[in-house]
């Protein structure tokens, strides 16, 4: 069986002023499935105290079906001036199949899925090695659309991967209910999920938050959609990382 690598295969950094934050475009490369993973990483500014004793806190960002994992910077940005490192994951690949669109959905979509869960749980056991100053236990995930049902499937067979899940009106794969892991999903106004996705009243567990953007839409919940419905999703998703607020 073939080891597992970390290579950084391409780099470009963008750094100010030594207290400004910075960002990083890189990719990973696990050798034992011959695949490259394309990363966008958000530095927070003063990244130098970020330490073992002190970690500072770590967001994945996963994105839609169609888009870039770079499409989403109103939230990394917004996160790392709040501290975070964020790490936007560009799942899909050009020479993967195309999603699924018909049958049984989860079904059909869950191959496509469990290829994203395996980019998480590499990127997370490579960068945890290179960047210690931060809390790989206390990661959240954050996934738009199909990007929040890989996300959701992620947590919901392993627990211990993240401590938060944060989907952006993911629509496929049924939200985890269990209070290992916090949940906020914020859902958009156009399209209702499917059964069994968002949990009932009586399945909804503590430090599970459903919030809905009224008049959003799916398709705009990323950098091309409107700045007042970027500045309500932000809002929603720092008032809930600090300290566990359901809504503005």
């Amino acid at each position: 069986m073939a080891i597992a690598a970390l290579a950084i295969l391409a780099g470009c950094t963008t750094v100010a002023a030594h207290n400004s934050m910075s960002t990083k475009s890189a990719a990973l490369f696990d050798a034992n499935r011959d695949r490259q993973i394309p990363l966008e990483l958000y530095f927070p500014a003063q990244q130098h105290r970020c330490t073992r004793e002190s970690p500072c806190s770590v967001a994945f960002l996963s994105q839609g079906y169609g888009l870039r994992h770079t499409d989403y910077s109103f939230i990394a940005n917004a996160l790392a001036a709040s501290g975070y490192l964020v790490v936007a994951i560009q799942h899909d690949l050009p020479s993967d199949p195309a999603i699924s669109k018909t049958g049984d959905l989860v079904a059909n979509r869950t191959p496509m899925w469990r290829r994203g869960i395996e980019n998480l749980r590499f990127v997370r056991d490579s960068l945890s090695r290179t960047y210690i100053g931060f809390d790989w236990p206390g990661l959240v995930l954050i996934g738009h659309s199909n990007g929040g049902d890989l996300s959701a499937l992620a947590v919901q067979e392993s627990p211990a991967l993240a401590a938060t899940l944060v989907t952006l009106d993911n629509r496929r794969y049924p939200l985890p209910r269990t209070p290992a892991v916090k949940v906020l999903s914020i859902r958009g106004s156009d399209f209702p999920a499917d059964a069994g996705v968002l949990p009932t009243v009586e399945e909804a567990v503590a430090g599970t938050c459903i919030a809905t953007i009224a008049g959003s839409r799916h398709n705009d919940m990323n950098d091309h959609g409107p700045t007042d419905l970027q500045s309500e999703i932000n809002t929603l998703l720092l008032s809930f990382l600090e300290d566990g607020r359901c809504g503005a």
